[in-house]
């Protein structure tokens, strides 16, 4: 069988990047970054929830990230 990336290399890539965007969010809900919560994406949840409600949904996925990165890479 041909494989062209090794398969550890992809699991340790993908657990990285769920690393690194459990640290964004996290840190986006933690220091209350305008620039993030204004932003249009952002405004999917701000709107309906409100910015304190967003900031509690953002943590509580950043969280969900890091755990998933970390389990995944132990």
């Amino acid at each position: 069988m041909l494989t062209l990336i090794p398969i550890e290399f992809t699991r340790y890539f993908l657990h990285g990047l769920f690393l690194l965007a459990g640290c964004f969010s996290t840190l986006c809900a933690l220091m209350n970054w305008d620039w993030f919560f204004k932003s249009p994406n952002a405004q999917f949840i701000v709107k309906p929830l409100g910015r304190t409600y967003a900031r509690l949904f953002y943590g509580i996925v950043g969280i969900v990230l890091l755990t998933i990165g970390i389990l995944g890479l132990s």
